[in-house]
């Protein structure tokens, strides 16, 4: 069953969010106004060092007013690759330079409402080159033993939707490779 899209107006737009009104046609043939907010996508990374650790950042997000491990993401710019994005944000929030970047897995966090793709790489080879750049992205960052990252997800410590479906694909990745 297939909707079809008839018309789109814009309602809302700022750099960040584009919220736009529909009109689609239902498979049944019923026709109506949907609402979807168009996102930019988004570009994680999984840095992996030798010992199976992984580089997270703890930090506050003032939106819902929680504090959570994430790993360095970002937003695509116009032009720019999903791949391009994920290394350039990994050295501005971390100070690493991914060596080679690969793809983990690619997800649509809330494809009923809103166009966004969270796209996940992993290097293994990244470097440190300096201090991070970005000052306002985190309060720290820690190497964190893989063997940890479940029981984090259980604990609630580990709540943005990027990030858990990056450590899940990534603890894949490893179950994968053993």
């Amino acid at each position: 069953m297939q909707w079809a899209v008839h018309g789109e107006r814009a309602l809302y737009d700022t750099p960040w969010v584009r919220l736009r009104a529909l009109e689609v046609e239902q498979p049944d043939g019923e026709r109506c106004e949907y609402h979807v907010v168009r996102l930019r996508d988004v570009a994680v990374t999984a840095a992996v060092d030798e010992g199976q650790r992984v580089l997270m950042m703890w930090r506050h997000r003032f939106v819902t007013g929680t504090w959570g491990w994430e790993l360095p993401m970002g937003l695509v710019e116009d032009g720019e690759e999903p791949v391009a994005a994920a290394a350039r944000e990994l050295e501005e929030e971390t100070g690493l330079r991914a060596g080679s970047l690969r793809p983990l897995v690619r997800a649509e966090p809330a494809a009923g409402i809103t166009d966004s793709r969270h796209f996940v790489f992993r290097t293994d080879d990244a470097v440190h080159v300096g201090e991070p750049v970005e000052r306002n992205e985190s309060d720290r960052l820690e190497w964190i033993a893989l063997p940890r990252v479940r029981a984090m997800t259980q604990r609630g410590e580990i709540v943005s939707s990027a990030t858990l479906v990056a450590v899940m694909a990534l603890l894949l990745d490893v179950t994968m490779d053993s």
